[in-house]
C-alpha cells in the first residue's frame, strides 16, 4: 500500500472522517453527483442535461441561489432519501446557472467553518472567469462562461472602501455592486497569483537536483534536506501545538525566528494544500496502516488527480450501476474541465513566448556585432547578449522558464505587467547607447556545438536564486534597484549585529529608489528592525538615513512609508527600539505635512509619555515634543501643549525634568512668545496655580509641587526678557555695525542650555549687544513709559511674586532657597539698573526697615516672613562690588537689631545666615554683621549674635574660627548680661563637635569648665539647662576624649546635684534635660572606667528622680542600669571587649522592646515632657 500523502486530503474525505457513523449510500463524493460540463464550456450545462436531483434532507448555504427548476426537481424526487447531495453539486449548480453571489456566499460560508471546496476556489481565484475584452462581443453560437457578460472592472477597490452613500435607490444599484464584489475578487485573485508565483520560485530554486534525489533513494541513511514547503508546513504546525498547549513565550520566540511566514493563516503556507492534521493526530496515525490508498506528488502547487473530484474512495458495497456510469461520466468532464484549463494557459504562454522571440529578434537587430571573420560566433555572442537582458515578466520575482520541468502546474496564466514593460523599455534604451563590447576571436574553426559542449565543463551554477541573480547584470538603474530589493532581505540576516548599521545605506537608497510600494515597505522595515537593541551611535544612523530618506521623498511617502514602522514599534518590549521610535518622530518632524505633525505625530508622543516606563525614552519623547513644538502652528493645541508640559514637570524621573526645562520649556515659551500670551497666558497660569497651592496648604505645603511650579517660571526668565527686548520702545532704532561692544561674560547667568540663551533667543550677540545698549539707556534716563512688557513686569509680576514669597514657611529652607534662585536669576537677567531701580524699591517699601517702627505693632510682621531671606540672598548679592556688600551687610544688621528689640522670632535672620553661609564668599560678610551684634549696646542684640554664630560656624574654616568667632565669643561669656553668656554655650558646644585643632578645643573646654565651676553659676537653673542640652547634641560626635574626661562626669555632678533640688519646676527640667542627654550619649562607646565612675552613678541618680516623676521612664532607665552592670560584670570576667555600648547591650528581647516604645513615646518639647514628669497622686 503506498503511503499517504497528508497534504492532499479532499474535502470529501474530510467530511467522510466527520461522519463516520454514516452508511455508505448517503456518504457520495462531488464526482457523484456533479455530471461536469462539455469540453467546449466547463460551466455551461449540456442542452441534453438534467439538471441534478437535490435532496430535500440537505439544506443549501443559500437557499435563495437555487434555481426553480432545482427546486421543482428536488419535490419531484423526494421520495429518494437514501442519497445524499454533496456541497460540491450545489457548487457546481451554482456555477452552471451563475448564480455568483450566491456561489461566492457559500464559499465564504465553507472557509468560515474550515471547509473549503476546490471547485469554488479554483472559479474565484481565476482572474480570466471575470473578465472580457471590451469592444468585441462574443459570437452568438460561442457559449459564455460565467465570467462572460461581467465586464473587467477599470478601477482595483475593495468592498470596505466603496462609497455606499453616492447609490440611490433608482438607478443601476445591483449591477454598481456586482462590480464591487467582482473587483474585490480580481484583487484577492491577483495577490493568489503573486503568492503562486513566488511558491513557484521557491520550489524551483530549492528543489533537490534528481542525481541527489537518486543517492538518498539508494543511501535511506541518509535523510534528504528538507524542501521550504515542507518548512512551512511544519513551522505551522509546531507553532501550532506551542499555543493549543500554552507554551506562549515559546510560541512568541519561534514566530520571531521565522518573521517571513504568517502563522495565522494556513493559506501563507502553500497552495491548493489543505490543512493536515495536528502535530498529536499525526503522532498518534504515525504507525497506524494508511486506510487510503491513493498516489502522491512532491510539487506542492502540482495537480495530484487523486485529488479530484472524480477519484473517489472504493466504496466498501457494490454501488448500483447507474451511479457506477455517472460516476465515470463526472470523471471524464472533470478531466476535460482540467484539460480546457491547460490549454487556455498554454495558448497564453505561447503567446508571451511569441513576443518574446520577437523582442529577441528586435535586439538582434538593434545590437549589431562588428564585422568579423568568424560570423557564427558574432551571431551566437549577439543571441547570448541579447537572451540575457531579456527582462522578467513578474517584476523582479525572476524564474527561469527552462528551470520548471511542468509549467502546466499553475492554472492561472500571468499577463506581462506594466512595470515590467517600462523597465523593459530602459534596458532597450541603455542598450541602444552602449557601445557593443569585443572580444579576440580565435583562429579555430570548432562548430559551436562542440564549443558550447567544451564552455559546459565550467562549474557555473544559475539554478538558484543566488545563480540567477549572478549571472543576470542589472543595465539600468532600476534594474539595480530591483536586484537590491530582492537581494537585501537575504543579505541582512547574515550580517552580524555589530556591523549591521553598514547595510543602512544600502538599504535607504534601495527603499527611496525603488518602484515597488510593497518592496519599500519591507526595506524600511528591515531597517526599523535591523538591530535588535541598536546602541546610542547606531541609533544616529538610522535617524540620519530617515532624514536623507524624508528630505528625499517628501512629506506625502514619509507619512505613508515611515510613520507606520514608528507606529509599529511605539510598544515594543526592548527600551532601545522604542527609544529609536521617540528619536525619529522628532527628528522627522520638519518634513512631515502640518496636520500630521500636530495631530498623529503629537498622540503618539503624548501617549508614550503618559505610559512609558523607561526613563530614557520619556526623556527622548520631551525631546521630541519640543522639535513639535517649535513646528507646530494649530492655536488651537497651545492648551494640550500646556498640559504635556505639567505632566512632563511632575515626571519622577530627574533627567525628563531636566530635559523639559533645557528644551520642551523653551520650545514652548517660542511658540507662547509667537501667540504673543507669554505674559498674558503662560506665565499668570503658572502664578496661579502657586498662589493655590499656597491657599489649600496653609499647614502641609506640597514643597514638590512649588518646585515644579516655580522652576517652570526660572525657565521662562530668558524668554520673558526676549520679549521685553523686541518689543521695547528702541527696536526700531536698532542698527548693527562693526564696532558693537562685546556682552560681558558675567552679564547673564550661565543657561542650562543654548535654548536658554538670550542671544539664541534675540538672534545673535551682536543684535543682543546693540538692544542691551538702549535698554541701559532707556532706563536710566527716558523711562517705561509705552513699554507695555516691561510695564507688566514692574506692575504685575513683581507685586505678585513678592506676596507670594510673604506668604511661604521660613522655616522651609527647601522654599526659600528656590526663591532665592528664582529671584537672583531673575535681577541678573534684567540686568543691575533694572534691579535698582525696580526690584529693590518694592522690597524696601515693604520691609519698611526704620528706627521709629521697631516698636510699632504693625511694622514687624513682614520681618519674620520669608522676605527677609530671600531678599537677601536673592536680590541684594545678585552683584558683588562694594556699593553691594555694603548694602546687604547695613540690611543684615538693621534686620538683626529690629528683631531683638522687638522681641520677635529669629527664624527669618536665621534662614538667611544659613542661605549666605552655604557660599563661603559671604563668610567674612557674615562675621562682619555678626561683629556688630558682639559690641552693639543692646544686651538683646548681643544675644542674637551669639545664637547667630552657633549657624555660623559649622560652614567657616577653622582658620576664621580660630581668628573671628572664638574672640568674639570669649567676649560675650564675660558679658555684663547673664542671658549673653548663656547664649554663647551653643556655639560653643558646636565648636567642639565640628573643630579639630586641640588649642581651640582646650580654650573652649576652659571656658566650658568655668561656666560648670565658677560659684557664680552654681544656682543658674537656664545655664544648666543649656550646658545640658548642648551635651546631649554634640557628645555622640564630639572628641572621644572630650565626651569621657568633660562631658560625662559634668553630667554626672550635674544630676547627683539634682537629686537635692527642692523646686519641683527645676527638678522636673533638669531630668527631663539630663534623659534627653543620657539616652543620645548611651549610643556612643564608653569605657569600662568611665562606665563605672559617672555614667553608672549617673544613671542611677536620674532613676532616683524618675521614681518620684515618672515610674514610665523609671523602668526605661532601670534596664538602661541593669544592662550596663551586666557588661561590667562580664567585663570584670575576662570579657576581651575593652568598652561598653548601652544601646547595643540591650539583649533581652522585653526591655528592648520596652525601651524602643517608650523611647518612640517621648519627644523633646518642654510642655510634654513636663507632662509626663508630674507627681503621680
Amino acid at each position: 500500500m503506498a503511503s499517504v500523502n497528508p497534504f492532499n486530503l479532499s474535502d470529501s474525505e474530510e467530511e467522510a472522517e466527520r461522519r463516520p457513523s454514516e452508511t455508505v449510500d448517503t456518504e457520495r463524493s462531488p464526482s457523484d453527483e456533479a455530471p461536469g460540463p462539455p469540453p467546449g464550456n466547463p460551466f455551461s450545462p449540456p442542452a441534453d442535461a438534467e439538471p441534478p436531483s437535490l435532496s430535500s434532507t440537505r439544506t443549501s448555504p443559500s437557499g435563495e441561489g437555487i434555481p426553480v427548476s432545482t427546486t421543482a426537481a428536488t419535490s419531484a424526487m423526494a421520495g429518494t432519501a437514501e442519497t445524499r447531495i454533496s456541497v460540491d453539486v450545489i457548487a457546481a449548480q451554482l456555477l452552471r446557472d451563475q448564480y455568483i453571489l450566491t456561489a461566492l456566499e457559500l464559499h465564504t460560508e465553507l472557509l468560515e467553518a474550515g471547509r473549503e471546496l476546490p471547485r469554488l476556489r479554483d472559479y474565484f481565484s481565476n482572474p480570466g472567469n471575470f473578465e472580457r475584452q471590451s469592444g468585441t462581443p462574443p459570437a452568438k453560437d460561442q457559449a459564455l462562461g460565467p465570467g462572460g457578460p461581467l465586464n473587467r472592472a477599470g478601477s482595483i477597490s475593495t468592498l470596505d472602501s466603496l462609497d455606499f452613500a453616492r447609490y440611490s435607490d433608482d438607478g443601476n444599484r445591483e449591477s454598481d455592486e456586482r462590480v464591487a464584489v467582482l473587483e474585490f475578487e480580481l484583487r484577492k485573485a491577483k495577490e493568489t497569483i503573486q503568492a503562486l508565483r513566488a511558491n513557484l520560485t521557491q520550489a524551483a530554486e530549492n528543489d533537490v537536483p534528481s542525481q541527489e534525489r537518486k543517492k538518498f533513494m539508494s543511501s535511506p541513511e541518509i535523510q534528504e534536506p528538507i524542501r521550504p514547503l515542507e518548512k512551512r508546513a511544519l513551522n505551522f504546525l509546531v507553532n501550532e501545538y506551542l499555543l493549543k498547549n500554552e507554551y506562549k513565550l515559546s510560541a512568541i520566540t519561534f514566530s520571531d525566528e521565522n518573521d517571513d511566514q504568517d502563522f495565522e493563516l494556513w493559506d501563507d503556507v502553500g497552495l491548493n494544500i489543505p490543512k493536515p492534521p495536528d502535530l498529536l493526530q499525526l503522532y498518534r496515525n504515525c504507525g497506524a496502516p494508511s486506510p487510503l490508498s491513493r498516489d502522491t506528488v512532491d510539487v506542492a502547487v502540482g495537480v495530484d488527480f487523486g485529488d479530484l473530484p472524480g477519484n473517489c474512495v472504493a466504496p466498501a458495497t457494490p454501488k448500483k450501476p447507474d451511479l457506477l456510469q455517472q460516476q465515470q461520466t463526472e470523471v471524464v468532464q472533470e478531466l476535460e474541465y482540467q484539460i480546457s484549463l491547460l490549454n487556455n494557459e498554454k495558448e497564453s504562454l505561447a503567446e508571451q513566448i511569441k513576443k518574446l522571440q520577437s523582442e529577441i529578434q528586435t535586439l538582434k537587430r538593434t545590437v549589431s556585432s562588428p564585422p568579423s571573420t568568424d560570423n557564427t560566433h558574432s551571431a551566437s555572442s549577439s543571441n547570448t547578449a541579447s537572451s540575457d537582458s531579456v527582462p522578467p515578466t513578474d517584476n523582479g520575482q525572476y524564474l527561469d522558464i527552462r528551470g520548471v520541468s511542468e509549467p502546466e502546474n499553475d492554472p492561472k496564466p500571468s499577463p506581462p505587467q506594466n512595470t515590467s514593460q517600462t523597465t523593459h523599455n530602459e534596458c532597450h534604451n541603455k542598450l541602444n547607447k552602449r557601445p557593443p563590447v569585443q572580444f579576440d576571436q580565435p583562429n579555430r574553426k570548432l562548430s559551436p556545438a562542440f564549443q558550447q559542449a567544451l564552455l559546459s565543463f565550467c562549474r557555473m551554477c544559475s539554478d538558484s536564486r543566488l545563480g540567477a541573480e549572478v549571472s543576470r547584470i542589472a543595465d539600468s538603474e532600476q534594474s539595480v534597484m530591483l536586484m537590491l530589493g530582492r537581494c537585501l532581505p537575504h543579505i541582512v540576516p547574515n550580517v552580524l549585529l555589530a556591523k549591521r548599521e553598514e547595510l543602512i545605506p544600502l538599504i535607504l537608497c534601495t527603499a527611496c529608489l525603488h518602484p515597488e510600494p510593497k518592496e519599500r515597505d519591507q526595506l524600511l522595515h528591515i531597517l526599523f528592525n535591523l538591530i535588535k537593541r541598536p546602541d546610542d551611535e547606531q541609533r544616529q544612523m538610522i535617524l540620519t538615513g530617515c532624514v536623507a530618506f524624508a528630505k528625499h521623498v517628501g512629506p506625502t511617502r514619509v507619512e505613508a512609508e515611515l510613520l507606520p514602522q514608528c507606529w509599529e514599534q511605539i510598544n515594543h518590549k526592548y527600551p532601545e527600539r522604542r527609544l529609536l521610535v521617540a528619536e525619529a518622530c522628532g527628528a522627522l518632524a520638519p518634513y512631515l505635512p502640518k496636520e500630521i505633525r500636530s495631530s498623529l505625530v503629537l498622540s503618539m508622543l503624548q501617549q508614550m509619555l503618559a505610559d512609558d516606563k523607561a526613563d530614557m525614552v520619556r526623556e527622548a519623547v520631551v525631546k521630541s515634543l519640543a522639535i513639535i513644538m517649535g513646528y507646530i502652528d494649530d492655536p488651537d493645541k497651545y492648551s494640550q501643549g500646556f498640559e504635556l508640559m505639567l505632566l512632563s514637570l511632575g515626571d519622577p524621573s530627574e533627567r525628563v525634568v531636566s530635559a523639559v526645562h533645557q528644551v520642551f520649556i523653551p520650545a514652548f515659551a517660542a511658540w507662547a512668545t509667537e501667540l504673543g500670551s507669554l505674559h498674558t497666558a503662560l506665565m499668570p497660569s503658572l502664578l496661579a496655580r502657586i498662589e493655590k497651592l499656597l491657599m489649600q496648604g496653609e499647614h502641609s505645603l506640597d514643597e514638590h509641587k512649588l518646585h515644579m511650579f516655580l522652576s517652570a517660571l526660572q525657565s521662562l526668565i530668558p524668554p520673558l526678557f526676549g520679549v521685553v527686548l523686541l518689543n521695547a520702545p528702541f527696536t526700531s532704532r536698532v542698527k548693527l555695525h562693526g564696532d558693537t561692544p562685546a556682552i560681558e561674560v558675567t552679564r547673564f547667568p550661565r543657561p542650562a542650555s543654548p535654548l536658554q540663551d538670550v542671544a539664541t533667543i534675540i538672534g545673535s550677540r551682536e543684535m543682543l549687544s546693540a538692544l542691551l545698549i538702549l535698554y541701559d539707556h532707556q532706563l536710566e534716563h527716558e523711562g517705561t513709559t509705552g513699554w507695555e512688557s516691561l510695564l507688566w513686569v514692574v506692575n504685575q509680576l513683581l507685586p505678585q511674586l513678592i506676596e507670594i514669597v510673604g506668604r511661604i514657611n521660613v522655616t522651609s529652607s527647601t522654599c526659600v532657597h528656590e526663591f532665592s534662585r528664582f529671584f537672583w536669576r531673575f535681577c541678573r537677567t534684567f540686568g543691575k539698573i533694572f534691579t535698582n531701580t525696580k526690584v529693590k524699591p518694592q522690597f524696601q517699601e515693604i520691609l519698611r526697615l526704620s528706627e521709629e517702627n521697631v516698636d510699632a505693632s504693625t511694622g514687624n510682621g513682614i520681618l519674620t516672613k520669608a522676605t527677609v531671606p530671600i531678599y537677601a540672598t536673592g536680590v541684594l548679592t545678585c552683584y558683588n562690588q562694594e556699593e553691594d556688600r555694603k548694602l546687604l551687610v547695613g540690611f543684615l544688621e538693621d534686620v538683626m537689631t529690629t528683631l531683638s528689640l522687638s522681641h520677635a522670632p529669629l527664624d527669618s535672620l536665621k534662614a538667611a545666615f544659613v542661605e549666605l553661609g552655604a557660599n563661603p564668599v559671604y563668610h567674612e560678610l557674615l562675621l562682619t554683621v555678626l561683629w556688630y551684634g558682639v559690641v552693639h549696646t543692646s544686651a538683646l542684640v548681643r544675644c542674637t549674635a551669639a545664637r547667630m554664630f552657633e549657624l555660623l560656624v559649622k560652614g567657616v574654616n577653622e582658620t576664621l574660627v580660630a581668628q573671628r568667632v572664638v574672640p568674639a565669643l570669649i567676649t560675650l561669656s564675660s558679658d555684663p548680661e547673664i542671658s549673653v553668656r548663656i547664649s554663647t554655650i551653643p556655639a560653643f558646644g558646636t565648636i567642639m563637635e565640628t573643630v579639630t585643632q586641640k588649642e581651640l578645643l582646650e580654650r573652649v573646654k576652659m571656658q566650658l569648665a568655668s561656666f560648670l565651676e565658677d560659684p557664680q553659676y552654681q544656682d543658674q537653673h537656664s545655664l544648666h539647662m543649656e550646658i545640658i542640652r548642648t551635651f546631649g547634641r554634640v557628645g555622640p560626635n564630639a572628641e572621644p576624649r572630650f565626651r569621657d574626661d568633660f562631658v560625662l562626669p559634668h553630667l554626672h555632678r550635674l544630676a547627683l546635684a539634682n537629686n537635692s533640688q527642692t523646686v519641683e519646676s527645676k527638678r522636673i527640667d533638669i531630668a527631663t534635660q539630663l534623659f534627653e542627654a543620657y539616652s543620645a550619649l548611651s549610643c556612643c562607646f564608653i569605657s569600662e572606667e568611665v562606665m563605672v565612675n559617672h555614667f553608672l552613678p549617673g544613671l542611677r541618680c536620674l532613676r532616683a528622680d524618675m521614681e518620684q516623676l515618672s515610674p514610665e521612664h523609671e523602668v526605661i532607665l532601670s534596664s538602661m542600669v541593669k544592662e550596663c552592670e551586666i557588661k561590667v560584670e562580664n567585663r570584670a570576667m575576662g570579657d576581651p571587649q575593652g568598652s561598653v555600648s548601652i544601646a547595643s547591650s540591650l539583649v533581652g528581647e522585653d526591655a528592648k522592646t520596652k525601651f524602643l516604645s517608650k523611647m518612640g513615646q517621648l519627644t523633646t518639647s518642654g510642655a510634654m515632657l513636663a507632662n509626663v514628669f508630674q507627681r503621680k497622686k
